[in-house]
Order: structure tokens, then sequence, then C-alpha cells
């Protein structure tokens, strides 16, 4: 079956490499697409390629005009909740790449899909070794009781932790949370600089030049560490495989699945 898409934020980093893979690729069909700038223009060529017979959209109520299977959203976390419901509403499944949704946000979402009988997937990174290093950094809290996270981004990230760190934090929270030998609350000097507590975890968000993006879970006992580390390189190709697995799956799902771990390790 051709799975018709339509993608927000089809110019963009990760949504203009996703695009094109869809244009190329057999069984998806781009029909259509977002974008605040080049709205009119034929996406095809806005992203370098062969005209594709798509006209980009100013907003996605337009968008969906077309019949659509799947929503992939990778714009703001200003549209994405606003994009998801719409999509919903109008009986198109979600594939959410978009960072920045709260857990009442995705409560919300998952009311919703759940109601109408759809799938949403949302991954705060759609990479399958980030998905690794998520599952393994969950695993191995059920035997190393002392952790914290550690998130690296450009600096000029707009959402803080990134989507990545957020679901992780999250879903470790599931597992256990982490022994501490002296609370954050109960030190003397400053004690926000021990980071932001998140479901028990403590997360420390850096905003530097030269990073694109990066997470380490530090898991310490006596006398010895491990350290589970991702980084990510400079292109968006890593993003494609996984968003398009996701897009398949979501025709399978009904009501919300987070992460793309669950997917590789249903």
């Amino acid at each position: 079956m051709t799975i018709r898409v339509c993608v927000a934020g089809a110019t963009g980093w990760t949504g203009g490499a996703v695009a094109r893979q869809i244009i190329s690729s057999e069984g998806f069909q781009l029909t259509g697409a977002v974008a605040r700038r080049l709205a009119g223009s034929d996406v095809g060529t806005a992203l370098g390629l062969s005209p594709a017979g798509v006209q980009i959209a100013p907003d996605l109520a337009s968008a969906l005009t077309e019949p659509t299977d799947v929503l992939i959203d990778y714009t703001s976390p200003e549209a994405v909740k606003r994009h998801t419901i719409l999509a919903l509403e109008r009986g198109v499944r979600v594939v959410i790449g978009s960072s920045g949704l709260t857990a009442q946000d995705y409560e919300e979402i998952a009311a919703l899909a759940t109601a109408k009988g759809l799938g949403v997937i949302a991954a705060g990174n759609f990479s399958i070794t980030a998905a690794l290093a998520k599952h393994f950094a969950l695993e191995t809290a059920k035997y190393i009781p002392s952790w914290e996270i550690i998130d690296y981004a450009s600096a000029g990230k707009m959402d803080a932790p990134s989507g990545t760190v957020q679901e992780l934090a999250e879903e470790l929270g599931q597992v256990a949370r982490p022994r501490q030998e002296v609370a954050p609350s109960a030190l003397h000097g400053r004690p926000d600089t021990r980071g932001a507590e998140i479901e028990g975890t403590q997360v420390h968000s850096l905003r530097l030049p030269s990073y694109v993006i990066a997470f380490e879970t530090i898991f310490g006992l006596p006398n010895e560490r491990l350290t589970i580390r991702h980084d990510a390189g400079s292109g968006a190709d890593p993003y494609v495989a996984g968003t398009l697995l996701a897009t398949r799956e979501v025709l399978r799902v009904q009501g919300l699945v987070r992460g793309l771990d669950r997917l590789l390790f249903a």
C-alpha cells in the first residue's frame, strides 16, 4: 500500500531530508508540504530536485485538503501540538519529530488519539543509534542506582533540555528513581548548579557553538562509572530511516507511542 504523507517543516533541516527521501521512495507518496517560507513553490524545486507536483502550503489546514494518511511534523515547539490536534481531528495519523512538548501535552494527544482510534508516534530522536543509547540506559538503570544526564546542543537551540533527553529522563523515572547522597535542595551555595530535576533525574543542558546534539547518561558506583553517550553529526540523514519506519508503523498503532526504541524493542 502506498502511504500518503504530508510533511510539516518540509524545507527544514530534518524535514527537508525526510521529504527528499519520500519523493524518491517507492511505498510513499508526498501529498502535502508545509513551510513558513517558499509557500506557493513546488516542494521538489525548493529542495533542489525535479518538480514534484506538490505545492508548499503556508499552513497545515491548506495542506490537508489533499487525502493524507500520515502527517510527519518537524516544525517548532509552538506549532507541533496544534498541528497534531488538527491532523487527528481530520483522521490523519501523526509522526512527531519536533521537540518541546511537555508531559501534559502528550497526555492530551494520547487521549485524543485513543478517542479517534488513530496512532501517534513521537520521538525526541529518530536516529537508530540514539534509540539504542536510550534503550541501553533504561536497561542499565535496572542495575545501577545512581545516574545523571548531560544534554549537549548548539548555542542556538531554543529548547532545553532537548526532546531526546526529556523523553529519556521521563522514562528513566518509570524504571527507578536515582539514589542521591545529598539532595540538591539541601546543598549550600547555588543548588541550581546541580541541574534541573526531571522525574528524579538531574539533567544538565549545555548550549555551545560546535555542538550539534549529543547526550550522555552517566551511571556511577563506588570506584567505577559507566557512560552511555550518543553524538550526532552535522547532517540530518540519521533521522530519516527511523522517521520512515515510524511512518509505516503508525498505521498499525492506536493511541500514543513515545520513543523509537519502543518500535525497535517491542
